[in-house]
């Protein structure tokens, strides 16, 4: 088995969460603006996000980031870390 196939397909919000090192309320944001796809299981509230769903967002906001650093609306801060 490869390590692809001991993950699971579908994550809670809350392991979106840690996987994105975010709060849950930022993937519920995402989540209600169409930025995340996700799909509601049952009629309980149960949220899930597919594994190739949090890819495809990490990929398009790197895109996306980068198209604003080359438009000089972000200052690159690659050097800095983190700053808010």
């Amino acid at each position: 088995m490869t390590a692809e196939q001991d993950q699971p397909r579908f994550l809670t919000m809350a392991q979106v969460a840690d996987e994105l090192n975010v709060k849950q309320s930022l993937v519920q944001g995402l989540i209600r603006t169409g930025e995340l796809r996700a799909f509601q299981v049952g009629g309980r509230g149960l949220w899930r996000v597919g594994r190739q769903d949090v890819e495809d967002y990490i990929e398009e906001a790197y895109r996306r980031t980068a198209e604003r650093i080359a438009a000089g609306e972000l200052e690159d801060r690659t050097e800095t870390g983190d700053q808010q």
